[in-house]
């Protein structure tokens, strides 16, 4: 499919390629908090943006071309690591850690000031963006994996910035479609829930009953 790559990297290449760019993005993603709430004065500011700049063309001097994709280990396993909610290599990424137990499928994350909606609350299309991923992944987990094809939520409080759990699991299948619930809860409080519908692409259903594994999770 469109996207996905396979590479000839080993289970010991991928660990330390982790170890060598998800650092790279915890501190970008540090940066860019810091920019937001920065109040240094002009020549910091320009040093800064000189920093940056340099920083910019050392990284970009060797990249790859267009997304990240989807790219395959000789071993079968999936990095998404471009994925706007989990990847390990994205700054934008909060990036959530997805968990799975005996009930449900979980986060648990602590969202800095570059989320902030309305003052001191999580954006709302943040929490919508986190939701999606969890359903998502909580519909690969009980093996009845599928596309968002709707995404109802209901935004019952604010979500206060700082600590915040997403959880979900699923409702029931019908067919082609997973139905999957889930919430955002903050204090023990629900702020948010929602119900997706995920469904299985027609192109994934000529592939029989067997598609590689993962092709449809949302993110590692």
């Amino acid at each position: 499919m469109f996207g996905h790559v396979m590479d000839d990297l080993s289970p010991a290449e991928v660990e330390a390629a982790a170890k060598l760019y998800g650092p790279l993005a915890d501190r970008v993603r540090e940066l860019v908090a810091a920019t937001v709430l920065t109040e240094v004065d002009g020549p910091d500011v320009a040093k800064a943006i000189e920093l940056i700049r340099e920083a910019t063309a050392l990284l970009g001097s060797a990249a790859i071309e267009g997304s990240f994709g989807v790219r395959w280990t000789i071993d079968g396993k999936r990095r998404t690591w471009g994925n706007a909610v989990v990847g390990l290599r994205n700054p934008v990424a909060p990036p959530l850690d997805i968990r799975h137990d005996e009930e449900q499928t979980y986060a648990d994350v602590v969202l800095g000031p570059q989320y902030e909606g309305p003052p001191t609350l999580v954006h709302g299309g943040i929490i919508a963006a986190m939701l999606d991923q969890v359903l998502g992944d909580a519909a690969v987990n009980a093996g009845a994996p599928g596309m968002t094809g709707t995404l109802n939520i209901r935004y019952r409080k604010g979500t206060p910035l700082g600590p915040v759990r997403i959880q979900a699991a699923v409702d029931r299948v019908e067919g082609v479609k997973t139905y999957v619930t889930g919430q955002v809860v903050v204090d023990d409080v629900v702020r948010a829930e929602a119900e997706g519908i995920f469904i299985l692409p027609k192109e994934v259903r000529n592939l029989g009953d067997n598609p590689p594994p993962g092709l449809l999770a949302p993110g590692d």
